[in-house]
């Protein structure tokens, strides 16, 4: 594919207009015209989340296959491409099958995968980009894995929402990243709590406390772009922050335990330990109140700083007991004692599993896309409240007018986004906020 500069709104606006005229499609397993179970999995974002779903979709099923791969650099691609190869699960050559003219780069690159004989689409790039890759599959008639979050400001927030509707008009079964939902213990404890095990659920708390992660520093001979996507983690505009890469999984939780979304935030954040260019722009902590339906309310606590103490988990309190959860083990203390003590598989790979079932007709439709969207705009918000300073509402956030997208996707000088400061960064930001943060 071309390295040509991409016009997101264009494709966007010409998208809809082709949904508009589609018929909604019948399910998949009336559609596939083919006698065996073999459903062919097309990568779009080759980094290590991209390979590390793509190796558990093939442990999901013996009978899955990697037949198309893209990522906007070629050597993601090849690297990507050459691990997946090296697996003991495909080793004998038929299980990633991906030829030269099935591979593609580029901004159109995501396009390419789209447009091959592939079933399901993982989509793994920068978050960012998902909304347009998620609307773009769905057109395509695709089921989709996508990990989270899947969306960094309003505006993608909103288009993977109508993606998700479209997606259920189509019978396009649809899983997201949030492997708690589709792990043992928590699913075991989620009964428990919402069967009356704590009584009525008041307070949350929950947190990704840990250490730093990877950078990627700038070169002089790449443009802003390619430094910026290279280095994605540490630009809102890519990642969301990381309360809304990371800590997404944790809201997600408590959204699930108090079967809602929460009205309000507030709360603060900063940016203390990772000051240097290498870390872009976002903030290495946030600590915020979320206020629930029916006076509950939440505290969430993130942080990505080196040489302090983790801590990652879900505690939910009721009017009986208390719930603590975390990948692996659960337990509920209070008038009705109960800890998890069963088996349960690789939640990474159960959650392919049981996509895969519902593709076959095997399970129930499958379609976690609003779900997905509401989490992701729940980590917006609070993003936003730290970084303004101000309360922010699931509405307010909702309508947004905040789209940090770049209209023009190509190789050029962006500018630096300026650090966000409580007091004086405003939220409804558009075209500031891509390249001066506001």
């Amino acid at each position: 594919m071309t390295d040509l500069p991409f016009d997101r709104r264009d494709f966007v606006r010409t998208a809809g207009i082709a949904a508009g005229g589609l018929i909604a499609a019948p399910s998949f397993a009336t559609t596939l015209g083919r006698a065996e179970r073999e459903l062919r999995v097309g990568v779009i974002g080759c980094g290590g989340r991209g390979t590390g779903a793509a190796v558990n979709a093939l442990e999901a099923s013996p009978d899955t296959r990697i037949t198309a791969m893209g990522d906007l650099f070629a050597d993601r691609l090849n690297s990507s491409l050459g691990r997946l190869q090296q697996q003991e699960i495909a080793k004998d050559g038929s299980r990633v099958d991906v030829p030269e003219e099935r591979r593609f780069t580029g901004f159109d690159a995501f396009q390419g995968v789209i447009d091959s004989d592939c079933d399901i689409v993982i989509l793994a790039t920068p978050p960012g980009f998902r909304p347009q890759h998620f609307a773009a599959a769905i057109d395509g008639g695709k089921h989709v894995f996508m990990e989270k979050p899947v969306a960094v400001d309003a505006a993608g927030v909103r288009t993977v929402l109508e993606a998700a509707a479209k997606a259920t008009a189509d019978k396009r079964c649809v899983v997201a990243g949030t492997q708690r939902r589709h792990e043992q213990c928590y699913l075991e404890a989620m009964e428990r709590i919402h069967g009356g095990g704590i009584g009525r659920p008041l307070v949350g708390r929950c947190y990704w406390n840990m250490g730093g992660l990877w950078n990627v520093a700038p070169e002089k001979d790449r443009s802003d772009m390619e430094n910026q996507i290279r280095n994605w983690l540490y630009f809102t505009w890519l990642s969301g922050d990381h309360i809304v890469e990371q800590h997404v999984h944790n809201l997600d939780v408590i959204n699930w335990a108090f079967q809602s979304v929460p009205e309000k935030v507030f709360g603060v954040g900063g940016r203390q330990a990772r000051t240097g260019e290498d870390f872009g722009h976002i903030f290495d902590h946030f600590g915020l109140e979320y206020t629930y339906p029916e006076d509950r309310f939440a505290f969430s606590m993130c942080r990505q700083q080196t040489d302090t103490d983790g801590k990652v988990e879900e505690v939910v309190t009721g009017t009986e007991g208390t719930a603590m959860l975390s990948s692996g083990r659960a337990r509920i203390t209070g008038a009705n004692p109960w800890r998890f003590t069963g088996r349960q598989r690789n939640p990474y790979v159960q959650e392919h599993m049981d996509l895969q079932a519902a593709i076959r007709g095997e399970a129930a439709y499958l379609n976690e896309g609003r779900r997905i969207a509401e989490s992701t705009l729940t980590a917006i918000m609070g993003r936003e409240a730290a970084y303004t300073g101000k309360v922010v509402t699931f509405e307010d956030a909702l309508n947004s007018e905040q789209d940090l997208m770049p209209d023009v996707m190509e190789f050029a000088e962006m500018g630096r986004p300026a650090v966000p400061v409580p007091g004086r960064t405003k939220f409804d930001r558009s075209d500031d906020a891509r390249v001066t943060g506001g």
